[in-house]
């Protein structure tokens, strides 16, 4: 791939490239896009980047101070395979061009922060983090809500719910059963080739590549590997991988959606996120404490730990993910840590006798997340640990349906609620703020906006569930 700016224009000028797309995340997590003849992308636009009018993206400028620049990363440049004309794409981050200074609001921008802050601590140099989103495949999406009516309907050619149903052709029987998606070959699993196809495609676009599976519930859910990257590169490559499946499988006449709970009664959509930290080319979570993790990576942890009810309204940012996160399937809604119970909301992997290999997982996050205010909250969190030596307590190594009502008691969970999530960051953020990372406007516009947006609308409006329930009463 390219390092420099004048690496990508040569390129372009070689291949004759005339289209040349900048991409940007919005502050919910939403890549927004703008096409440009190649003859507007000189050498000074990757440090002045390119004008647009940013007010009318969601977080951001309001009219009166509209004036943003795109500031296009060479790094980041790859041909668009979805594009009928050749188009180069790049990701941006955003700045001022009024100051000049980098914009306080654009995601990409606060996860470069969060790295800069790691290193002005002297604890690290790099921090490394591994996403492995899971995602549905459905051929049939549609939903509506007015003032009179609401419902929604998802369908899967792989849905259980339709061994009965005729289908052309005739039905053939093979539905996974619920909770029994994980790993079933051909002729049950009919999602190998675009799978594959999404794999490949990633990787022409940069992204390191590594395996593609079905996943557990039944209705077509499914998870691509990606390797782990440092902080700001990992999630472009997050937003790469979104962006790659949902348009393999549009090609393929379905769609894909992140949405963390589409279906009632199986598994959740997640995204277990693997992070280290290195310092000097040396791994720094290795060593001789409870599962080869140094006294470094048990203080990440407890910072984590301790901070997870504000950590998620990041990692967690819709009032649907928290119908994910609830006990019973395989939800990790418990804050504590082990090596092996999925129940717990962070897991050592097995990394071997390899030290480079050493990591922790933070197992509540979900795809709905902003990966750049996602990843840069979870690591102010972790360095808050370090800092403070936050101890995580002790590993809980048993099974979670084993204890009795009063033990597990004694364990704290996760918020239930969007809405609690927001009231925990409102009470404790400091850890992302004390840092410089997120500025206190970012925070009062991010809990804002989902109350404004998200929270309270839903508080509106009924639920067709509750017909069953409260219609005769």
């Amino acid at each position: 791939m390219f390092q420099t700016p004048q690496e990508v224009l040569n390129f372009i000028r070689e291949q004759d490239i005339k289209i040349v797309d900048l991409k940007f995340i919005d502050m919910p997590g939403i890549w927004q896009h703008c096409s440009f003849y190649r003859d507007l992308i000189d050498e000074d636009a990757f440090t002045d980047g390119v004008a647009f009018d940013g007010s009318s993206i969601r977080g951001w400028k309001s009219i009166n101070e509209s004036d943003m620049a795109m500031v296009p990363d060479p790094t980041t440049a790859w041909i668009d395979p979805f594009m009928s004309e050749k188009t180069l794409s790049m990701i941006c981050s955003i700045k001022e061009p009024r100051t000049g200074e980098m914009y306080s609001r654009d995601p990409r921008t606060i996860a470069q922060k969060a790295l800069d802050y790691l290193i002005s601590t002297g604890i690290g140099d790099l921090a490394f983090f591994g996403p492995e989103a899971e995602f549905f495949i459905f051929e049939d999406v549609r939903f509506d809500q007015t003032e009179n009516k609401g419902f929604y309907y998802v369908d899967s050619v792989e849905g259980r719910w339709n061994s009965g149903k005729e289908e052309p052709g005739g039905n053939l029987g093979y539905k996974p059963r619920y909770k029994e998606g994980y790993f079933p070959v051909s002729p049950t699993d009919t999602l190998q080739d675009m799978r594959t196809e999404m794999l490949l495609t990633m990787g022409e676009c940069g992204v390191p590549i590594e395996k593609h599976h079905h996943e557990v519930a039944t209705g077509g859910q499914n998870e691509l590997g990606i390797k782990f990257a440092p902080i700001v590169k990992s999630a472009d490559y997050l937003m790469t991988y979104k962006y790659v499946i949902k348009n393999v499988a549009k090609k393929y006449g379905k769609t894909a959606t992140f949405m963390p709970k589409p279906l009632f009664n199986d598994n959740g959509s997640g995204m277990h996120t693997h992070q280290s930290l290195w310092k000097d080319g040396q791994p720094l979570f290795w060593g001789d404490g409870y599962a080869n993790l140094s006294k470094m990576a048990l203080h990440y942890i407890g910072g984590l730990l301790k901070h997870a009810p504000a950590l998620l309204a990041f990692t967690n940012p819709t009032t649907n993910s928290y119908k994910r996160l609830v006990p019973g399937f395989e939800a990790p809604v418990n804050l504590a840590y082990s090596q092996g119970n999925r129940s717990a909301s962070i897991r050592i992997p097995l990394s071997g006798p390899n030290p480079k290999a050493k990591r922790m997982e933070f197992r509540c996050p979900d795809a709905t997340c902003n990966p750049y205010l996602a990843f840069a909250a979870m690591l102010c969190a972790g360095l808050d640990g370090i800092k403070n030596e936050i101890d995580p307590g002790d590993a809980l190594d048993v099974d979670i349906y084993d204890l009795s009502p009063e033990e597990l008691a004694k364990i704290p969970s996760t918020p239930g609620s969007l809405l609690d999530a927001l009231k925990a960051l409102e009470g404790d953020r400091e850890f992302l703020t004390s840092t410089g990372v997120f500025t206190e406007d970012v925070i009062a516009s991010w809990i804002e906006f989902k109350l404004d947006n998200e929270v309270n609308p839903m508080r509106l409006r009924p639920h067709p569930y509750e017909f069953s329930l409260y219609f005769d009463a």
